[in-house]
């Protein structure tokens, strides 16, 4: 009789001899969604806000250098975004589809006003040569280059109305025409942003 009083109670004392001890706090603290090897959302959102505070700048002479630095790199993107055409880096004045189908359109046009330059040149070299007929004709050439542009400035403002009303008529258009008519006094390969289409092609 003792012998099985005896292995009864050994019995009833080895499963709580067995008992694998846990630690209560790490079971809390753990997300249960938080994938295994990484840590839990709050421990992830401690590090960010950790690593933020040490990157922010201590003294005043630091943030203007790191502000200069921004502005540097912000910079260079939006030149080569106008060298590309990568709508995401332009300037603010060439972002958005209407000021893009705008460059296309003067781009897609032989403009009198982009041959001004050269044309004032050939005129100012007339005007220069002590020769009164070639100095009549030269002042006669400064009235039909002024005449052409404007004749060709009225015409494109025009057509550039109808058809922005016509492709967008519930988009802000305001200043579009004139950002083209300014485009349009530039030579075409010193335009920026680069011209991507060719003449002829209808934007």
């Amino acid at each position: 009789m003792d012998f099985v009083f005896r292995s009864r109670s050994k019995d009833e004392k080895a499963p709580a001899a067995k008992a694998p001890v846990t630690d209560d706090s790490s079971a809390q603290t753990r997300d249960p969604q938080a994938p295994k090897g990484r840590p839990t959302p709050k421990r992830a959102l401690a590090q960010s806000q950790r690593r933020s505070v040490m990157n922010a700048p201590t003294t005043r002479k630091e943030a203007a250098k790191r502000s200069r630095e921004e502005r540097r790199t912000q910079m260079a993107k939006q030149r080569e975004a106008l060298a590309s055409g990568d709508e995401r880096f332009l300037p603010a004045r060439d972002k958005g589809p209407v000021r893009k189908f705008a460059r296309e359109f003067i781009d897609s046009r032989f403009n009198v006003a982009e041959f001004f330059l050269p044309m004032a040149v050939v005129i100012l070299v007339l005007s220069m040569v002590r020769i009164p007929q070639l100095q009549n004709i030269a002042l006669l050439l400064w009235l039909v280059v002024i005449v052409l542009i404007v004749l060709d400035s009225v015409a494109n403002v025009f057509r550039l109305k109808k058809k922005l009303a016509e492709r967008f008529p519930d988009e802000n258009r305001k200043g579009a025409v004139a950002y083209a008519l300014m485009r349009s006094l530039q030579m075409r390969r010193l335009r920026l942003p680069k011209p991507k289409g060719k003449r002829g092609a209808r934007p």
